[in-house]
């Protein structure tokens, strides 16, 4: 029997709404209370969260005047303005469903107004002014339902359409410390698992033997970075050169982005689970402990892209030893767009959570046959 022919390849992709992730739709009652519930959540969790809101103004779609001082009357496209304590952009024509989930990928919270767009979860408000019994569609993962201060039930064919009405979480429109509680948890509960990567796929050539079999500890060190990932993840795997994956060995990634070290193994993590942070280490760095990657991910902070340590050597941040969120995938192909495959390039120019330690020197790398020797006095 002939095989079916792939017309795509089968990449893994991330878990994202319209926009982005955990994005929450508020229905049922009109735009400007949506506009107002939106601001009481906005300025409850803005100071530890990245929100945004999404909403339509169809009132200005013909009326010239809504372009006054503004470059698009005259035919741009784009206006940039910095307006000093915050930068506009201004596009004329269409955005698609892919341009939403770019704009929108380093956003912890996204709150849409339902009237306008859908989300993938759904705040619905019970209110008499805004009948939904038309919009039904829309109601396809409710997280949330909110009663108007005069409201005490749902119409029939609400609590009819969603079987489990009983066990969605019921709050007053009104009660601001139990809505921000409710999205507290919400998104503490989504945040993304951590998966460990052991870089083992380098060519060592200033080591001239291969750094990943070193034993300092019993077992080779690609092995012993394992281990302490193992212990401090929730899974771990290593990363590899395409030559050496072992058949029947499912904690390998290859490295499927050739000839850019570190990123591309840091990419390749990516690809294979876009959905998982990844705490990335090299396999050069035995003075690492567990202490020191508990440390990383008790501090980790997943509103940024990464967190990393400090490295007082190189007065920068630390790349091998750092904590991907998912939404670094994103900065990281577009730095590579940009003809940059430095991870540390990254790290530095973009929002991160940076560690400071006591002692740095665990961070050290052993490249070189005198460092090893050095390493092997340190360790005793």
């Amino acid at each position: 029997m002939a095989k079916k022919h792939q017309k795509h390849a089968k990449i893994a992709r991330p878990d994202l709404g319209t926009f982005g992730r955990n994005e929450y739709a508020i229905l049922g009652t009109p735009c400007g209370e949506i506009k107002k519930l939106a601001k009481q959540i906005s300025e409850g969790l803005a100071s530890q969260h990245k929100i945004a809101y999404v909403d339509a103004d169809h009132k200005s779609a013909d009326d010239a005047s809504s372009l006054d001082g503004s470059s698009l009357q005259y035919g741009n496209h784009l206006e940039y303005v910095d307006k000093i304590d915050f930068h506009r952009f201004d596009q004329m024509g269409e955005l698609t469903p892919f341009d939403y989930k770019r704009k929108f990928a380093d956003q912890d919270l996204i709150l849409v107004n339902g009237n306008h767009f859908e989300g993938q979860k759904q705040i619905l408000v019970i209110d008499s002014r805004k009948s939904l019994e038309k919009k039904l569609h829309k109601l396809t993962n409710v997280a949330l339902i909110l009663f108007q201060i005069e409201e005490v039930e749902a119409p029939d064919y609400i609590q009819t359409h969603l079987f489990d009405f009983d066990n969605i979480p019921q709050l007053s429109i009104d009660d601001t410390h139990g809505i921000h509680a409710f999205l507290q948890r919400e998104m503490k509960l989504s945040a993304p698992n951590i998966k460990g990567l052991v870089l083992a796929g380098g060519q060592s050539t200033r080591m001239m033997r291969d750094k990943s079999e070193i034993n300092y500890f019993g077992k080779s060190q690609k092995d012993f970075m394992f281990d302490l990932l193992t212990k401090t993840t929730d899974e771990a795997y290593y990363s590899v050169r395409a030559d050496q994956l072992t058949n029947g060995t499912s904690n390998q990634i290859a490295d499927t982005f050739t000839g850019l070290g570190p990123y591309g193994a840091i990419l390749s993590a990516f690809r294979s689970d876009p959905n998982a942070a990844w705490l990335v280490t090299a396999c050069d760095q035995p003075f690492l402990t567990k202490e020191t990657l508990a440390l990383l991910t008790s501090k980790r902070n997943p509103s940024k892209i990464a967190t990393a340590f400090y490295n007082p050597e190189t007065d920068f941040p630390e790349p091998l030893i750092t904590l991907w969120e998912p939404k670094a995938y994103g900065h990281l192909l577009h730095y590579l767009s940009l003809g940059y495959s430095c991870p540390r390039k990254v790290l530095i120019n973009e929002d991160i959570e940076m560690i400071h330690l006591d002692d740095a020197s665990v961070l050290k790398n052993v490249n070189t046959p005198e460092e090893y020797n050095e390493a092997l006095k340190i360790l005793g």
